[in-house]
C-alpha cells in the first residue's frame, strides 16, 4: 500500500481544511487510532455523524450484507431498503413523505427549493423571501450557504442568490418586523450548531411558528446536527413542542454512511412533481439499509434515556473541571451536543486548546470562534467520559500554564 503522511495532505488535497497532525487509519467504538498506533478518545464522532461509534458490529454487518446484494440502482427504479427506511421515518415522526439525498447541505437545498416551489404554485412568484438567522449554518452549496447567517462562508462567491434576509436569533421583535406575506419560508436550527451551540428560546420558537402560520410561510427546521438522538430525543423539535412544516436530517442517520433526508406533509410534497427535483445517489439501498438499522437502534426509548443520562454526566464532569480551572464562561447544549464557551481571558485560544487536546490524545471540535464543541458517539459510557475528562484536564492545565507565560 502507498505510504502516506500528514504531509501528503498538503501535497494532493485542496487546502480547505487544516487537519490535526496525524493520519487516522482505524476506529473502534469511541476510540480512533493513527498510523503509529496512538489511541485517541474521540469526542467528535465525525462531527456528530458516527452516532453508534466507529466500526459498530451491527453497522458493519448491515453494510456487508447489503453490499453483497445491492448497492445502487438510481431512482428510475425503487428498492426495498429505500422504502423500508422511508416507512420507518414516516411512522416515527408523523410526517407523510420523505425525499432522500446524500448530505445535510443537499437536504437543506431541497427543503428551500420545495418551500419556494410551494409558494410559487400557491401564491405566485412574488412570495419568495426566505428568512434565516444570524450565526446559523445550513451547508456549503451556494443556496444553503447564502441562507446561513455567517457571511464569512459566502463572501467571495457572489453574486449570491437573492431574496434572503437574516435576523438576530431569539429576537422576536425584529422577526415580527421582518416577516411578511412575501415570506415563503423561515429556516432555523432548534440549537445553532456551528454558530456556538446556541439554543432557541422556547417562547421565540413558538412565536415563530405562529407568525409563519399567519403569513402562510413554511417553517423549516434544520435538524442535520440535532437529529437522530443527538439531543436526547430522536429529533430536537420533540422537546420544544413545535413541529416544522419541513424537517431536514442527515449526519447520524446512517452512522457514517452519507445520507440526508427531508420530511414533510403530503400537501407540500405534492409540489415536487416528476422532473422538479432529483438525486442520482440519494436513497441508495446501501445507505438506507444502514439508516433502517440506525432508526431502530436510536429510537428505542431505553437508548435515548441512556443518552440523556450520560450526557448529563458529561456536562456535570465538565462543570467539575471548570470549577477547578475557570476556563469556560458557560457550558450549554442539550444531550450530546455540548458547547463550552471560553472565558474572556482565554479568548482567541480555542485552536490552541483543540491542539492541546489532540496532543493528549483527545479529539474535540470547535464551534464559532470561542466554543469547544463535544459531540461524542451516543453510545459513550461514563467510564469513557471519565477517561476523556482526564485527558481534557491535562489539556486545560497546559492552556492555563501557557496563558500565564
Amino acid at each position: 500500500m502507498m505510504k502516506v503522511t500528514r504531509k501528503t495532505f498538503d501535497e494532493v488535497m485542496f487546502p480547505c481544511y487544516v487537519p490535526q497532525d496525524m493520519v487516522l487509519e482505524r476506529g473502534q467504538g469511541c476510540y480512533l487510532y493513527d498510523q503509529s498506533g496512538r489511541k485517541y478518545v474521540d469526542l467528535s464522532a465525525g462531527i456528530a455523524v458516527n452516532c453508534l461509534g466507529h466500526n459498530h458490529k451491527g453497522v458493519v454487518d448491515v453494510i456487508a450484507k447489503q453490499a453483497s446484494r445491492l448497492i445502487h440502482v438510481s431512482n428510475i427504479f425503487t428498492n426495498n431498503q429505500t422504502l423500508t427506511l422511508a416507512s420507518k421515518l414516516v411512522k416515527l415522526t408523523g410526517y407523510d413523505k420523505v425525499f432522500f439525498v446524500n448530505s445535510g447541505a443537499e437536504a437543506n437545498e431541497a427543503a428551500l427549493k420545495l418551500a419556494r416551489r410551494v409558494a410559487y404554485d400557491d401564491y405566485g412568484e412574488d412570495k419568495c423571501e426566505i428568512i434565516s438567522f444570524d450565526h446559523s449554518f445550513h451547508g456549503r452549496t451556494l443556496f444553503s450557504v447564502s441562507v446561513g447567517g455567517q457571511a464569512k462562508y459566502y463572501t467571495g462567491f457572489g453574486p449570491i442568490p437573492g431574496g434572503i434576509t437574516h435576523v438576530p436569533y431569539n429576537d422576536l421583535e425584529t422577526f415580527k418586523q421582518t416577516i411578511s406575506d412575501k415570506t415563503c419560508a423561515v429556516m432555523m436550527e432548534v440549537i445553532q450548531g456551528e454558530g456556538g451551540i446556541l439554543p432557541a428560546d422556547p417562547d421565540f420558537i413558538r412565536a415563530v411558528r405562529e407568525l409563519c402560520d399567519q403569513h402562510h410561510a413554511l417553517l423549516i427546521f434544520d435538524e442535520v446536527q440535532t437529529g437522530v438522538g443527538r439531543t436526547g430525543s430522536f429529533y430536537a423539535y420533540e422537546q420544544v413542542g413545535v413541529r416544522p412544516d419541513i424537517l431536514t436530517s442527515a449526519k447520524g442517520l446512517a452512522a457514517g454512511v452519507p445520507i440526508g433526508a427531508i420530511l414533510t406533509y403530503d400537501r407540500y410534497a405534492a409540489h415536487f412533481k416528476p422532473g422538479t427535483h432529483g438525486s442520482t445517489f440519494g436513497g441508495n439501498p446501501l445507505a438506507c439499509a444502514v439508516g433502517s438499522y440506525v432508526v431502530d437502534k436510536v429510537s428505542d426509548p431505553l437508548f435515548l434515556e441512556q443518552v440523556r443520562t450520560n450526557s448529563d454526566y458529561l456536562r456535570q464532569e465538565l462543570q467539575r473541571l471548570n470549577d477547578k480551572y475557570h476556563v469556560f464562561q458557560e457550558i450549554r447544549g442539550r444531550g450530546f451536543l455540548i458547547g463550552a464557551e471560553l472565558a474572556p481571558e482565554y479568548a482567541g485560544k480555542l485552536s490552541t486548546l483543540q491542539k492541546l487536546c489532540t496532543k493528549h490524545q483527545l479529539l474535540v471540535l470547535t464551534a464559532g470562534s470561542n466554543v469547544l464543541r463535544l459531540t461524542p458517539a451516543l453510545i459513550i459510557t461514563k467510564r469513557i467520559i471519565d477517561e476523556a475528562m482526564v485527558l481534557l484536564e491535562r489539556a486545560i492545565q497546559d492552556l492555563v500554564a501557557e496563558s500565564k507565560e
